[in-house]
């Protein structure tokens, strides 16, 4: 099923067609094929979209704590 927000992207990306058609210079037809090749177009970049911002809105479960070990100060300093 084609989501309603690809069918609206698709109408604003074949806008200019359909301001031509208003002003008749170009047939429906040709309005048509232009939506038509729209459609998948903006599947494909919406769901890109989808796809990059899937992850923002998750929390992740918190993991193991990690503590760090404190420094004893066993180790040989290189000043004289």
């Amino acid at each position: 099923m084609i989501r309603p927000s690809v069918l609206l992207f698709a109408l604003l990306m074949s806008g200019p067609a359909l301001y031509r058609y208003v002003l008749d210079e170009i047939d429906v037809t040709e309005v048509l094929v232009r939506f038509l090749i729209a459609v998948p177009i903006a599947a494909i970049l919406l769901a890109g979209l989808r796809f990059v911002t899937a992850g923002y809105g998750r929390t992740e479960e918190p993991g193991t704590p990690v503590r760090p070990t404190p420094d004893t100060g066993s180790e040989t300093s290189d000043t004289p």
